[in-house]
């Protein structure tokens, strides 16, 4: 059951993360497309500036969910070195319900303030303004899969905890120093 789910929310992650990167690109596209209308054509587009500042709303919040789920999100790593191996992993379940948190008041009040701005339309687009509102809650429940996946992942084995990456990190730097040292005392 549990590979069925980390499966699910591997291929969901993955998909957020493509219309994410298509979102960048529209983005810079349409950006471009602005600059070009404005200083070159001296013709500004009425659309382009809204479109594209709506795309990268969707980009940065469905991208969130893959940086939850790779676990590239902040972390503070001289806790994780200043508490034992034991604890690390409850340092993650509390991180992990911490941003559970957030991001549940993100799905609510996103979807109330979506419902909120249904009725407004965006100028020059001449579409609801609740399609760009939409960015919040959606991105805000695939990033609360993502926490829950990688953290089910973690406790069950599957994948490092941050704390465990860092050590391993660590003890590599620390490889390569002392190989760098070897090699200077021998010439």
């Amino acid at each position: 059951m549990l590979d069925l789910f980390l499966r699910f929310e591997r291929t969901l992650s993955q998909c957020a993360l493509y219309v994410a990167v298509l979102m960048l690109i529209a983005s810079v596209s349409l950006a471009f497309y602005q600059v070009l209308t404005r200083f070159v054509l001296d013709a500004p587009s009425t659309w382009s500036e809204v479109m594209a500042r709506s795309s990268m709303i969707w980009c940065v919040f469905l991208g969130a969910a893959a940086s939850f789920r790779g676990g590239y999100m902040m972390a503070v790593e001289a806790i994780y070195k200043l508490v034992p191996e034991k604890a690390i992993k409850w340092i993650e379940v509390f991180i992990a319900i911490c941003c559970l948190i957030v991001l549940m008041v993100l799905v609510v009040y996103g979807t109330h303030m979506t419902l909120r701005v249904s009725s407004q339309t965006l100028s020059g687009v001449g579409i609801t303004i609740a399609w760009i509102y939409a960015a919040i809650p959606v991105g805000a429940a695939f990033s609360s899969l993502s926490v829950v996946a990688r953290l089910l992942a973690q406790l069950n084995g599957r994948e490092p905890s941050k704390g465990a990456e860092i050590d391993v990190q660590d003890s590599s730097v620390q490889h390569d120093d002392m190989k760098n040292d070897t090699e200077n005392v021998r010439s």
